[in-house]
Formats: structure tokens, sequence, C-alpha cells
């Protein structure tokens, strides 16, 4: 009490406050003023480190000053000796009634009277809130007699919680102890129907949240993990024990001390943040936005280092939220298994001499279990994973792996039979993904795989990755085990087709959990994984085919998607030269199982119709390389050849000779016959013989068919006479459209353009069979085409506040293609409305002709590649000015959409 004394010690007193009151015409200045000082003074008092839980309470006793003197303005005849005489008294509930009080909270007040004539009262009571809001007091209240308080907590299981933490502040006491008497567990929720509907009302709160405490922009209150979960534990407790703090529940035991110093300390880092982020917004805000989680890393005093202070700053709020709610879940679950099922018949079934179940919860036979046997640590979560009927651990099991995590050692994680479990574990049929986030959980994965606890809570500060490392390692390996259901098929029908075939399945789900472990070490985490992983297959026995196997996926593990998304697979060369990597079908399997199992992971608006169908094209065509040897070489030339071949033997059908359809295609860029497939430039050229361009350009909308349901796009083909303004017109009409570019194929002959846009719709999806749809993409389409400049782009939608947020800035590389003789412009920038349009319009200005492009989206920003030259066809001279103009055009554009 003597550092919450020295906390409010520099601020006026009530006899201060009485006398400057009794002096003053008017007490909303002097009450008002009051309040700022108190602001003021706890404001600095946070920046300069004190003890946050002093604050906040200083700061509720401060308000219950200043509720005091307002209420004694007013005359509330408690002294009166007439019949009529109503007692009334103001209480403080909820937050408020515990004693906290944040810088914005809202002050939650119920006024409480022994009747209900509230006539007598009303006067004062409009005049006493008006008084509180004028002084700037954020207040909820209540106006209700004894008798409601009583209907009313009857009713609503909320009412009652924020009643069970009610203190008078003045008036008459004694009116809520008869409430506290009236509600008490004997009369109105029993100790077994309030902790259900705390457990009902934190499930459907953890619901929102889909239940991961990782959430990009958490609430520190209401999130799992956050405050909300340690106050379930606390209201429950005190309905049971009419306890209200941590130290009395030890003593009750009903918290061990270690869990009391783990939901203090987490309750402190949260309420530090809490506070801080009120200050930032000067407002009650408890939501951790991208916005503020720099300013509060800077504020709570992270500093820069290997990692960025925000992420370290996250690393902490993020470990805190997990060992929190893992907390406050076991003891809920202790809590109803030691006195709400107390009294059920227990059905024991024994598993061997250390383990047993008791009503499908799996338990320890004897305490001492874990130290004389420790690998009995991995061993339990074994018995887990083999047994679908078991729902989990008992409470008291999860103490006890708790409180023996110090047995894991060096010694520990050498033991053979230690390490063969953990294999037999990745081996498991059922259950793999739910067993290890549970050891993790429960601080057994992060001490048996330290390079994996050094990731816990570990996140990237950008808006590509969306999980932290651990959470998103975690998921991989969920999503590798979904491979196996049938249901799968169609989402996934080529990982789902290998999943079965894969000759060690364990080996997938190492290099799963290790893709990504060297991510914060500083440099490329591809190759300082490779050293990490290899370790591991060391210490767990494995093979050299196995070891080489997982150090070259954790290697690789980037270059599959790398190659389908930003490299041109329709080029023979292209494929020869990943085949060459790959070497084998079965490394092409586990690559692709662990790519797509990645991909989904990071971010789920990663995975589109689209990047399914160049996964799958990249995985067909170097299976067929792979059957014929990496060897073989497909000559350009031959490969060209080839295709027209087949194309004029095709169209022979259609009544066309060699001669027309050679006329057709005149001096078409070789890319043409690259890059279409024969159906393709077959379907074109039929629809060219009978177009007549002086009616307007040539539009071909067809969905790219798949055999596979959730794969595909739809391909836009547009001839037209050629001008510089083609690709800009074409983009800026599909930004006007709602309609993603993924890719662009853009071939030219001297006089025309047969120009292929993939597209799909913002949805993901391809546009589909919809004429009307069609006929609206033709009609702006010709419309722009006709025009005799380019439209310059518009904004559909404002940019995400979030991009700003992150202070995004564009790159641009640049390289020369020395096959193609083109000038390669790589921009990576934040994904926004009109973006391409923007691009485009550059090129036309700068005038700088696409021959192709390829448009990659990871998330909310955008990897797009073109390929160009200059007005005479060759390489830009300049492109030092040309990177710069991009840059400067996008970033630009990025502010004043942001602002």
């Amino acid at each position: 009490m003597s550092e919450l004394a020295n906390v409010t010690s520099t601020l006026p007193t009530q006899a201060d406050l009485e006398q400057e009151l009794s002096q003053s015409k008017r007490a909303i200045p002097v009450l008002k003023q009051a309040l700022e000082d108190c602001r003021q003074n706890l404001e600095a008092r946070f920046l300069a480190g004190e003890d946050v839980e002093n604050l906040i309470q200083g700061r509720a006793q401060f308000v219950d000053m200043i509720l005091t003197l307002a209420w004694r303005r007013f005359d509330w005849n408690e002294n009166s000796q007439s019949w009529w005489k109503t007692r009334i008294s103001l209480v403080a509930v909820g937050g408020y009634g515990r004693g906290e009080l944040h810088p914005y909270s809202d002050i939650d007040l119920l006024i409480l009277l022994e009747r209900n004539n509230y006539q007598k009262h009303a006067s004062n009571l409009q005049s006493f809130l008006t008084l509180l809001w004028d002084i700037g007091l954020e207040v909820g209240h209540s106006v209700r007699s004894i008798s409601e308080c009583k209907a009313q907590a009857r009713l609503d299981v909320t009412v009652i919680t924020a009643m069970l933490e009610g203190r008078t502040i003045v008036g008459d006491d004694e009116l809520f102890k008869r409430v506290s008497a009236l509600i008490a567990p004997g009369k109105m929720w029993s100790h077994k129907a309030f902790f259900e509907a705390k457990i009902e009302e934190q499930q459907n709160r953890h619901r929102k949240f889909e239940h991961i405490e990782y959430s990009l922009e958490p609430n520190v209150k209401t999130s799992p993990g956050g405050l909300r979960d340690i106050q379930t534990v606390m209201w429950i407790a005190n309905r049971k024990f009419g306890s209200r703090n941590f130290d009395s529940l030890v003593e009750l035991d009903f918290l061990t001390a270690e869990e009391r110093d783990i939901l203090r300390v987490g309750e402190r880092l949260l309420w530090k943040i809490r506070y801080g982020l009120h200050l930032i917004n000067g407002r009650d805000e408890d939501r951790l936005l991208f916005d503020h989680q720099r300013k509060l890393a800077e504020m709570l005093g992270y500093e820069d280092g290997d990692q960025l202070a925000v992420e370290e700053f996250m690393k902490d709020y993020y470990r805190t939220a997990m060992v929190v709610s893992t907390t406050s879940e076991l003891l809920l679950q202790h809590f109803n298994e030691e006195m709400i099922q107390a009294n059920h018949r227990a059905k024991i079934e024994p598993i061997n001499e250390r383990f047993q179940l008791r009503n499908n919860y799996i338990e320890v036979c004897n305490p001492e279990v874990f130290k004389d046997y420790p690998p009995a640590l991995i061993e339990i979560f074994l018995h887990i994973g083999a047994n679908t009927d078991i729902q989990g651990t008992r409470a008291g099991t999860t103490r006890l792996i708790r409180q023996h995590l110090y047995l894991i050692d060096d010694d520990f994680r050498h033991n053979p039979e230690v390490t063969a479990m953990f294999i037999e574990l990745l081996r498991s049929s059922e259950g793999l993904s739910s067993q290890l986030r549970r050891m993790e959980r429960y601080g057994i994965l992060g001490n048996y795989l330290p390079e994996f606890g050094r990731v816990i809570g570990q996140m990237q500060f950008d808006l590509f990755h969306i999980y932290t490392v651990d959470a998103h390692t975690l998921q991989v390996v969920r999503n590798m085990r979904k491979f196996r259901y049938r249901n799968q098929e169609q989402a996934f029908p080529i990982a789902a087709h290998i999943y079965p075939r894969l000759p060690k399945i364990e080996l997938l789900f190492i290099a799963g959990l290790y893709h990504d472990i060297a991510k914060g070490m500083g440099g490329d985490h591809s190759e300082l994984g490779v050293g990490i992983a290899r370790s591991f297959c060391e210490r767990h026995d494995l093979g050299a085919w196995d070891t080489n196997l997982v150090c070259w996926l954790v290697e690789q593990h980037l270059v599959m998607s790398s190659t389908a998304q930003r490299k041109d697979i329709t080029d023979p060369a292209v494929i020869n030269e990943f085949a060459a990597l790959v070497q084998s079908q079965v490394r092409l399997d586990y690559l692709y199982a662990l790519t797509v199992a990645d991909i989904n992971a990071t971010n789920p608006t990663l995975w589109n119709s689209w990047r399914a169908s160049l996964m799958s094209q990249l995985y067909n065509e170097t299976k067929k390389v792979l059957r014929h040897g990496v060897e073989v070489n497909v000559d350009k030339s031959d490969y060209i050849a080839e295709t027209q071949k087949q194309a004029i033997y095709r169209l022979n059908e259609y009544g066309l000779n060699e001669a027309e359809v050679l006329k057709i295609w005149g001096d078409v860029d070789e890319e043409y016959f690259l890059r279409e497939s024969v159906s393709d430039i077959v379907w074109h050229t039929t629809a060219i013989k009978d177009h007549d361009l002086d009616n307007g350009p040539l539009i071909l909308i067809d969905d790219i068919t798949s055999r596979r349901e959730n794969e595909g796009a739809t391909q836009i083909f547009v001839y037209t006479r050629r001008r510089d303004y083609i690709f800009a017109a074409t983009v800026t009409a599909f930004d006007l459209l709602g309609i993603d570019v993924v890719d662009a194929r853009i071939a030219r002959s001297k006089n025309l353009a047969f120009d292929t846009f993939i597209v799909l719709e913002e949805n993901g999806k391809p546009v589909g069979p919809f004429k009307n749809r069609q006929d609206k993409i033709r009609a702006l389409l010709i419309q722009h085409l006709q025009q005799d400049k380019a439209s310059k782009p518009k904004a559909i939608d404002r940019t995400p506040r979030l991009l700003k947020t992150f202070a995004f800035k564009t790159e641009v590389r640049t390289s020369l293609d020395p096959v193609k003789n083109l000038t390669v412009l790589e921009v990576q920038t934040p994904d926004r409305p009109g973006l391409l349009s923007i691009v485009a319009n550059i090129f036309v200005d700068m005038e700088i002709h696409v021959h192709s492009a390829k448009i990659t989206t990871l998330g909310e920003r955008v990897e797009d590649m073109f390929y160009v030259a200059d007005a005479n066809g060759l390489p830009l001279s300049d492109t030092v000015t040309v990177s710069a103009r991009i840059k400067q055009e996008l970033d630009s554009h990025i502010q004043r959409e942001s602002a």
C-alpha cells in the first residue's frame, strides 16, 4: 500500500478538493482539472516505468474520491426520518469494482436503491450523471432497486458477474450487502451453473478468434490468452471460494505458486499493453492494431537489434498469451474435475504401469512417474496419438508435465529411447498435429527441440505472414496431414495422390518442422536451416538418404512456388532447369507436398485456383521430363515448328489451308507459339479468320479447362491493331471491372497484337460461363482499346490502412534477359486497386513496350515482372530513370490513397 500511496501522493487529496470546491461557485472546472492532473501524472509515471498495477489501482482510488465528492453535492435525504425515506448508495461494479481503471476505461456504476421509488431521486440522479459527463468521466450506469438486482442477476450471467466484483463507493453499504446475500450460490446460479455459463461465454469469445492466440491484430482483453481469460478463472474461483486474489487461491490449493506467478506476470504485461494502447489512442482501445504495435514497442522500451523492436515486443506478447491461455484452460479443467465432476463415478482403464485412462482422459498412475522414468514425458503423447478415444490429459497430469520440464536436458534429448519415441510419434496414424500443438502448449516441444523453442511467438512485421513462425510451422504439418483425407482430393488432388505413396512420411513432417527454423537468425533462412535440420536428423539416427532429403527440402522449400509464380513454365528450358534441380520423382513428390502445405499455411489468400493450376502444371511438366530423363533437351526452334505443325493440321479441319493460316499469323513473335497451347492457337486463329478489325478489336473469353474443380482461371485473348497503349488500356479496364490479372502473354506482329491475359475475379475464381459478365468485360475492353489514348487509372477502393502502417516502399530491380534481348523489370510493392494501370501508363509515357508480364500476388504484396523494350525493340538504355519513376509514382500513390 505504501507504493500505491506514493502513486497518488503528488495529486490533490480529498480534503484539498473539498476546500477548493467550497471556495468555487462551480464544481465542474475544479473536478475536471483534478481528473486531468491525475491523467497527466499517471501517464508520466507509466512512461517512467512505474508498476502498472499501482497506476490502475491509483486511478480507481482517485476516481472513487471524485465520485464521492460529486455524490455529496446532492441531498439524498439519507438522514430523513420521514416514512417515505429511500436509502441509496453508489456501487462500483465490473472492472472498476475490482479497483482497476485504465486511462480511458468505462466506469461501471450501479446506483442502488432500497425500494423502487425512483421518482424520489430522479432529479438528483439526472443532475449527478450530467455532472459526471461534464467533467469528462465515461460512465456506464444502471439504476436498480435491491429486488431488481436480484431479478436481473437471476436472468443474466453477465449481470451477476459484474455484481460479484461490486463494492460500495459512497452511501449506505448495507444495501449492497443485502444484494450480495440474495445472489449467493445457494440462492441462484449454483457453482456448476455459473461455471458452465462462463465456459460457454469463453468458448463463444474464443470462437471469434478461431481459438488461436496468434491473431495478427489481437485484442489484449478478449483474444485467447487475454485479460478476459484470467478474469474468467478469477470469477469462477470467486463464485466458489469468495476469493478475489491469486495468493488466497494458492492457499486454497486451487492455484500452484507457479501458476499464480504465470498469471500475475501475464496480467501485468497485458495491463501495460492495454494502458499504452489507451494513451496512444486517447480513448478506450484494446485492439493491438498494426498501427500501434511499433509505437508500443518503443513506448515499452524495446530496441531494434538482430530483430526489429516491434517483433521482439510481439514475441513477448504471443508467448505470454499462449502461456496465459494454457494455464487458464488447465485451471478451468482442474475446477471441472475437482469441483463439478468430483461426485461422478469414474471409469478407469489401465494402459501400462505408468498411465491409465479416467473417463477417457489420460493420467499418470502415480505422481513420481516422470521423475522415475523421464522418457514418459514423450511417451504420454504417443499413447494419446495411438488411441482416438483419449480426449486429452487430466489437469493433474498436465501440471506434473509442466513441473517436470527441467528433466528435458541434453542427456534427455540424446537418449536413444526418447529419440526413437519422437520419430515414432511423427509416424502416428492419427492426431499428430494435435499432439505437436499440445506438446508446444505444455512446454515439451520447445524444450525438447530448443531450436523450435527459439521461434515460438516469433512474428514477422508484414502482411504476408499472418502467423508466428511456430504457429505457421504447426499449420504446415496440419495441412500435410489433411492430404490423407478423401474429402481433400478435390481441393488438393495431386497432394492427395502423392501422400500415401511417399516412402517415409515422417521425413515430410520433419522437413515441415524445420523449413523455417532459421527465421530471425539473419541471412538466408533456407541455407541456415540446413545445418539445424542435419543436427536433428543425426540426433535421431536417420540414415544418409533420409538426412540428405530432409536437408534438401529445407534448402529448396521456396524454389517450386518461386518457379511456378515467377518464371514462364510454358518455356521448356525452365522446366528442364527445374527438373535438373529436382533430379528424381521422389524428390518432386516430397517438394510438391511441402510447397502446397507451406503456401496454404502462410496466408489463406495466397492459394487460389490459378496458383493451384500453376503448381499442377509445373509438377506434371517436370514429371514428364523426369520420366524421359533429365538430360533430354527440347530445342526452341524444334518446339515452335512442332507446335505450328500440329496447329495447322488441326486448322485444316476448319477449312483453313497452310497458306491461309500463315497469313493470319503473319510475323507474330515466336513467344506466341512457345506460350500458347495448340488448342488455344486453333481457337484464336479460327476466330481471327472470321473477324474484321474495322469493326473493332476481337475479344475472346473462356475459362481454362481443368479436370480439377478448384483449379483454373479465365483467359481473355485480345486481337487488335497495334498501338502503344494496348497493355495500359486493357489492365485499366480490368481494374474497373474488379478483375485481377495473374499472368499476361504479350505477343505482337508488326501491325497486330495477339495478347492473352489470365485473370481471376476478386473472389479468386474464374469468370465462368456467365454471358452477362462476359459481355460486360468484352464491351469495356473494346471501349478502352478504341480510345485515342490510354485511360488514366482510377482507384476503385481506398488503399487499405495497413499498407500505410507498414510504410512499404516499392522496390524495382532490373536485369537483361540475354536470350530474349529484353529488359526485365521486377516490381515489388503493396497490392492496391489500379496498380497495374499505374505501371502501364508509366510505360506509355516513357514509350516502353511490354512484351510479356508475370503477375504474382503474395497476400498484400505483389511481385510483378515485365519484359520490356524501348520504341526500337531494344533493351532499355536508362533503367535507373525508369526504376525511379515507377518507385516515385507507386509510393506517392499509396501515401495519397492512405491519407
